[in-house]
């Protein structure tokens, strides 16, 4: 059948993002899906966007590819806006809430956060209730066949990797090719549909992150230091520790 590369939260890393589609290529694998959050906390996500229009077969929106078209008087989000081109803006208003196929019999789902909501957060230590939500359809996941409850959901948002199986299903968080909090090293998946099953494989991919944070120093990126910190150490900027 074939194999899919699938990514997620990219977050204007330029440099994570180039290492990730290089290792990717190197692979022979030349379907890429793309989970959302393009932009935002990184410098460079004008350049991001560009990368993933030219490599990916199929792109869903995340919650700051939403929220980033709304006015604002926040400093932050605006350093950000005033990066991304009227062309930026238009392909962001054209992404796809979801992506679903049919892979070797199963009904597979790619989403960025939830089947509600892009902003909706669904963490791996959340409730078995609230975990196996994800298997659910909504108003959101209408489509030809989404009457069917799907058996793989594939998502990011939370940028920490996992694996569950249940009753329902397999969920899988990719994690996050620009801002990784679990390891430091960029994550994607490849779902293989080569055999008659699917196979999920991890994928971790070191980067150059001294060189990603010397160009964001450059640029003059917003809140950089909390940046630094996620980069380097894995540290949420909205930890509470």
């Amino acid at each position: 059948m074939t194999k899919i590369a699938i990514i997620s939260d990219v977050h204007g890393n330029m440099t994570a993002l180039e290492e990730v589609l290089r290792d990717i290529h190197s692979r022979d694998i030349d379907r890429i899906f793309c989970l959302g959050d393009l932009i935002g906390k990184g410098p460079q996500g004008s350049e991001c966007i560009e990368l993933i229009k030219n490599n990916c077969e199929e792109v869903v929106r995340g919650n700051w590819d939403v929220f980033i078209q709304l006015p604002t008087k926040d400093p932050f989000i605006q350093w950000f806006q005033d990066k991304l081109t009227k062309q930026d803006y238009h392909y962001l208003s054209t992404l796809q809430f979801h992506h679903d196929l049919e892979m070797n019999g199963q009904f597979i789902r790619f989403i960025h956060a939830s089947p509600r909501s892009e902003f909706e957060r669904i963490l791996h230590i959340d409730s078995h209730t609230k975990r196996t939500s994800m298997f659910e359809n909504s108003e959101k996941t209408n489509s030809e066949i989404s009457s069917r409850k799907p058996d793989i959901v594939f998502y990011g948002d939370i940028h920490t990797t996992f694996l569950h199986t249940f009753k329902e299903g397999i969920l899988c968080n990719v994690g996050s090719v620009g801002n990784s909090l679990d390891l430091t090293s960029a994550s994607y998946v490849i779902l293989d549909g080569t055999h008659s099953n699917n196979a999920i494989q991890f994928v971790r991919v070191e980067y150059d992150r001294e060189t990603e944070l010397k160009k964001a120093k450059e640029l003059g990126l917003a809140q950089y230091e909390k940046y630094y910190n996620e980069l380097m150490y894995g540290i949420y900027r909205n930890s509470r520790k």
